[in-house]
């Protein structure tokens, strides 16, 4: 029996974790530093011979605790650099699971080396005991990396953070092409302009100008004019397919081709480019409501 399994989640583009980001990462260590200094503590889940300890057992957890919370705040302080000098970084599950693995692999290896200050054992720098401590961070690692997935995905949900819903293209009907021209103005007369709205896929803020991608002859174009997104939404008031998704992102609801994502964050795709529009988390119930209004008002 052949076993299909759908891993097209694990490389779709998601908002970089907020856990991860230079901000948080202060706490995001402290939260590691005490949940694995407790779990020593209470459970000694590895094989402890009192006798080979150099300090009291105490000590050793702090030491087996702050080393890791140490790597996870350098680490990730070193890669929010290296992500903040390119320009379009996408983050992806897959992503996520590599740089983890790669954070267990020398939370074991530094574990390794600190042996010999923490152990009293003449087999303390042999292959052996480097894949222990390789192998015990790793399952360890994967026991807690999943736990505080779930406890974060269940105080998000406490937040009543909701979900995008099924998503089906709203259909565009005669009455929604009709009248399509619309004059934006702007804070300079010369720069005003005429606008074919049914043809725009999304806005996107730039400053005091924003970008304008639409579709012409099956050709995406990007224009850049001068007028704040703010000041562009305003005068699409009258016209509730667009939605201000982002705060720097107006969307056309009618082009929507597929919704993706997850708790950490959605995307918005069209059919015309691969280019993506990410909807805000304070924004998702309000995406929710003016999909299905638009759904509501095309139902025959």
């Amino acid at each position: 029996m052949k076993i299909y399994v759908n891993t097209e989640h694990l490389v779709n583009a998601i908002e970089y974790p907020k856990r991860f980001r230079s901000d948080n990462l202060i706490k995001s260590s402290t939260t590691i530093f005490f949940c694995i200094l407790l779990f020593l503590l209470f459970f000694r889940p590895f094989g402890v011979y009192d006798p080979e300890l150099r300090m009291h057992y105490l000590l050793i957890c702090f030491f087996h605790a702050l080393a890791p919370a140490f790597i996870l705040f350098a680490y990730f302080r070193g890669l929010n650099y290296f992500r903040g000098r390119k320009a379009a970084s996408r983050w992806t599950l897959m992503k996520e699971f590599f740089h983890i693995a790669v954070l267990l692999i020398l939370m074991g290896a530094v574990s390794f080396l600190m042996r010999d200050m923490l152990y009293n054992n003449p087999d303390n720098w042999s292959w052996r005991y480097l894949f222990e401590e390789v192998r015990n961070c790793l399952v360890a690692g994967v026991f807690f990396y999943f736990f505080l997935r779930l406890a974060s995905f269940y105080f998000e949900s406490k937040k009543g953070s909701p979900s995008i819903l099924q998503f089906v293209p709203v259909p565009v009907t005669a009455e929604d092409a009709a009248d399509p021209c619309l004059f934006i103005s702007t804070q300079v007369k010369q720069d005003d302009f005429q606008l074919d709205i049914k043809d725009l896929l999304f806005a996107k803020a730039d400053g005091n100008y924003i970008e304008l991608i639409r579709v012409k002859d099956d050709r995406v174009i990007t224009e850049v004019k001068r007028i704040s997104l703010t000041q562009f939404e305003a005068q699409l008031a009258a016209y509730p397919d667009f939605f201000r998704c982002h705060r720097a992102y107006l969307v056309n609801m009618f082009r929507i081709e597929k919704v993706t994502g997850n708790s950490q964050g959605c995307l918005l795709s069209f059919r015309e480019t691969d280019l993506k529009v990410p909807v805000s988390r304070k924004q998702t119930e309000s995406f929710n409501s003016c999909y299905q209004a638009l759904g509501n008002r095309h139902k025959p």
